[in-house]
């Protein structure tokens, strides 16, 4: 059976068969997963290889792209602006970034940004990679934009927009980067190894991620004026993309946060503690509340799926994502399967981060049986 590394708690033994026998069967090439409960970090395991040639083991500080989980850390940044009082989740987004307010926009408020129902989820046409790098060019762009469909009536995921939207305010508000703001204001303060983008001194322990099946989606028969297709293609990635320098240097609070579950677990267990992690307080428990407002619940414009979305987060919706139990919860995960589990009710942090991509965007089948053992455990 494959090595994995790390420390368990004998109750969550399974988690780290379920681990091993993934690796072994080739399903997972490399990964880390990560149990907090209410501060006592019961399962930090990390096992297989970060190259797809099987020669460079996944070590203790191996980090990798997590996607749609860096979503959750920039989340946690405005979030952090509302407990300071110097962001309204209710106000327009134009109070804070005038410019918004073009092409019929004056009335999407914060909230619309963050659960996704602004109708800004990508850039028009053309659009392409590089945009992305560009944050000046590519805010001002989505400023200029008229929505794709209208805001606060649904949502349709902001995929790789969300950190430049969200990042946009922070940016207006504090004067400073999103990337600048994580860095000093959460990774920092938490000692979590966690960055949006990554500093070329660390590229040589980044596990670059494999890619997964193309994405289930017939652009041609939706046809261009789909929401789908101008969202995913507004600009199209390709997963090899966040291998390159280019992508790793770049502030993309919706996807290039680079770290691992260790490191992911230790920002986001703030919300499942209550705001504080050791001391470091970064939210108030009223300010967690927010993030259980429902915003939108029905069919994403985009993804096609049924999704519920509170302020910032995710909320389980189990015609999506079945295995998550009943509770106080709140998450998000990344393309190719990572994911990220705030459990406010039961104070439990579930994080598991990886770089062979499964196929899906919300979730993996691997990811779904870590999970489901981990709730096996916590229910004996």
């Amino acid at each position: 059976m494959a090595n994995i590394d790390g420390t368990c708690d004998e109750r969550f033994a399974a988690v780290r068969r379920e681990l091993a026998e993934c690796v072994d069967a080739g399903d997972e090439l490399g990964a880390s997963i990560v149990v907090d409960l209410d501060g006592e970090v019961a399962v930090d395991l990390w096992g297989g290889h970060r190259d797809e040639a099987r020669t460079q083991p996944w070590q203790r500080d191996t980090i990798t792209n997590v996607w749609s989980t860096t979503k959750t850390v920039t989340s946690l940044a405005a979030l952090m602006l509302v407990d300071r009082g110097e962001l309204d989740v209710d106000a327009p987004v134009a109070r804070y970034w005038p410019e918004f307010a073009a092409e019929g926009k004056g009335d999407v408020l914060v909230r619309h940004l963050l659960s996704h129902t602004s109708g800004v989820s990508g850039l028009d046409q053309p659009a392409v990679p590089a945009d992305l790098y560009d944050w000046a060019k590519s805010t001002a762009r989505y400023a200029a934009q008229a929505p794709w469909w209208r805001p606060g009536s649904a949502s349709g995921y902001h995929a790789l927009n969300f950190g430049h939207l969200v990042g946009e305010v922070v940016r207006r508000i504090t004067g400073t980067s999103l990337q600048h703001f994580v860095a000093a204001e959460i990774a920092g303060p938490l000692g979590a190894d966690f960055q949006v983008g990554a500093a070329e001194s660390d590229w040589d322990r980044i596990a670059d991620v494999v890619p997964p099946p193309p994405l289930p989606v017939d652009f041609a028969a939706l046809g261009p004026d789909s929401i789908t297709v101008k969202t995913l293609t507004g600009p199209f990635i390709e997963a090899a993309e966040a291998n390159t320098a280019a992508w790793r240097r770049a502030d993309i609070g919706a996807a290039n946060g680079h770290g691992n579950a260790r490191s992911v677990a230790r920002i986001l267990s703030v919300i499942s503690r209550g705001g504080a992690v050791d001391g470091v307080r970064l939210l108030r428990p009223e300010t967690i509340e927010l993030i259980f407002r429902e915003q939108a619940s029905g069919i994403d414009l985009v993804l096609g799926a049924p999704l519920r979305f509170g302020i910032g987060y995710g909320l389980p919706q189990r015609d999506s994502i079945p295995y998550l139990p009943a509770g106080k919860i709140c998450f998000w995960g990344g393309w190719g399967g990572s994911v990220i589990i705030m459990d406010v009710g039961r104070r439990v942090t579930i994080s598991y981060m990886m770089n062979k991509m499964g196929a899906g965007i919300i979730g993996s089948d691997r990811a779904e049986r870590y999970v489901r053992a981990i709730y096996g455990a916590l229910a004996r």
